[in-house]
């Protein structure tokens, strides 16, 4: 059975420090994000940067945080909800960063029998720090945990123009 996986970067859990540190830790240790070797990478991020910038990013971050949470978290989960009324095929929503990981998306795919998953990182262009980290995620959590599924990935979509009408009353 084949099933869909709604990719996006994510966000942290609330817009404080305390939520800020680890997922700011998660993004910025990404070889993808930060294409430093690992020993620079982890002087850079822990020793330097993981010190002051969750503080500086809480109070960006609150600036920006609607009641319902974060507004990637809830517009993905809004995109979410329409894509699964619209096909006939089980679909998931995971992040790349965060709580709402690539290994629970799967987890919840294989769990209802899918074997294939057609991924679709929710970003119209290419770049190693979005869509390739996602791309390779995905490929690693199947490798390791789910080796029975097959993927298939969804390239950049950035030049695909569609022209959409809506339909006369």
């Amino acid at each position: 059975m084949k099933g869909v996986l709604l990719v996006n970067l994510g966000s942290p859990k609330s817009p404080t420090p305390k939520d800020l540190k680890p997922y700011l830790e998660e993004f910025l240790m990404d070889e993808r994000v930060i294409d430093f070797p690992k020993w620079l990478r982890t002087i850079l991020v822990k020793g330097i940067i993981l010190k002051t910038r969750p503080r500086r990013s809480a109070k960006a971050y609150k600036k920006i945080w609607w009641k319902e949470g974060s507004p990637l978290i809830v517009l993905s989960k809004r995109l979410f909800n329409k894509v699964k009324k619209l096909v006939k095929i089980p679909v998931a929503l995971a992040m790349r960063y965060g709580s709402m990981s690539i290994i629970n998306g799967l987890k919840e795919l294989h769990e209802i029998g899918v074997n294939e998953v057609i991924v679709l990182p929710l970003y119209p262009h290419y770049a190693m720090s979005s869509y390739e980290t996602v791309v390779e995620k995905v490929k690693k959590e199947v490798r390791l945990k789910f080796p029975s599924i097959k993927l298939k990935i969804i390239d950049p979509f950035y030049n695909n123009c569609l022209l959409y009408t809506s339909p006369s009353p």
